[in-house]
């Protein structure tokens, strides 16, 4: 039913878009683009437990704190780990917002991304932290769905699109048709498990520790998932774990492929799984279509060519992935029949397991 009064607050008030993710936190401004790209990162005092830093801020000083202090991520694979400081964190950004653009009347609605396994009192605490930021009303809409829409991808029609949504806790892969997800699957393979499987690595085969940032880098640089046509060297420098002195060695990037094997061995297997129990129907439109990956991991170099060779469906990169959720959350809300269809999907799904 049209209200008036909705439509009229909603034309003078900046909605917000939010992508809650696992590595990185996004917002969406509406009518102004993306205004904040920080990492989901919270310092906090050990003792008093009082929030010290935020975002950029906080990330500076994982690996670099004293004991009294910690920076931790409040979520963890996914999902939430940790209600109270993603609530804070969550406010953080809202208020950094308003701050910023004088968002205070009428107050804003906010979309949020959440991961599609969210239990309900984890949709509950999100909700509630949006409400208690200062939002008029607050929207929940799973991840995979936001990835499909902010890739251009049409998921209200009855042709089936798949979307492979690889962040920095989970790789999320659902097939959409008719503005609901139809199949999914959900798998802890993704950005951070790259991660640590070149810090396993290091330790395993060079004796060596080097640092969570270090090991980010190295995947950035030297990462693939199919061979390259020119293979090349990086410097990987930590500690010698026998003499507890700076070590530097030379690793090519087939030794680094070969480290992120069983990561990518697993996107894969989901990847494949998932196609295994899509209707016949929405396989043929997927065959004709390809398949569309978003999300920071998808940037892997040859990660597309790995997976259309092992599953012989297209495959290609969504344009800007790493702002493909914020991008669904904020087209979202420009569409009020996008919204209401997802928010009821988002009612009505239950987490997996």
């Amino acid at each position: 039913m049209f209200n008036p009064l909705s439509s009229f607050l909603g034309m003078l008030s900046h909605d917000i878009a939010i992508d809650l993710g696992t590595a990185n936190t996004l917002v969406i401004v509406r009518g102004r683009g993306i205004v904040i790209d920080e990492p989901s990162v919270v310092a906090i005092d050990r003792v008093s437990k009082q929030i010290l830093a935020i975002g950029d801020e906080a990330k500076r000083m994982v690996g670099r704190t004293p004991s009294s202090i910690v920076a931790v991520r409040p979520l963890r694979d996914g999902v939430i780990s940790d209600f109270a400081v993603t609530e804070r964190m969550l406010q953080h950004f809202i208020r950094s917002v308003h701050e910023r653009f004088g968002l205070g009347i009428p107050k804003p609605r906010v979309v949020i991304g959440i991961p599609s396994g969210a239990t309900e009192v984890e949709k509950r605490a999100v909700h509630d932290a949006a409400i208690a930021a200062g939002a008029r009303s607050a929207y929940l809409i799973e991840e995979p769905m936001a990835a499909t829409i902010g890739a251009g991808l049409p998921v209200m029609n009855p042709a089936g699109s798949m979307i492979v949504d690889i962040g920095g806790g989970t790789t999320e892969v659902a097939v959409i048709a008719l503005g609901g997800i139809v199949v999914s699957n959900s798998v802890r393979a993704a950005g951070d498990a790259m991660d640590h499987a070149i810090t396993a690595y290091a330790r395993q085969v060079h004796n060596m520790l080097i640092g969570e940032r270090t090991a980010e880098q190295i995947k950035i640089d030297a990462g693939s998932a199919f061979p390259l046509d020119e293979e090349s060297f990086v410097d990987v420098r930590g500690r010698d774990l026998a003499t507890g002195l700076p070590k530097s060695v030379e690793v090519s990037t087939v030794e680094i492929r070969d480290a992120l094997s069983p990561v990518t061995n697993e996107i894969v297997r989901t990847v494949r799984s998932t196609i295994e129990i899509t209707p016949p129907e929405l396989v043929a439109d997927l065959m004709m279509h390809g398949i569309a990956m978003a999300g920071g991991g998808s940037l892997l170099r040859g990660l597309d060519r790995r997976i259309a060779t092992d599953t012989r469906f297209p495959v290609y990169v969504a344009e800007g992935p790493l702002w493909a959720v914020v991008r669904g959350c904020g087209e979202a809300l420009e569409e009020a029949e996008t919204l209401q269809r997802v928010q009821a999907a988002v009612a009505s799904r239950r987490p997996p397991g």
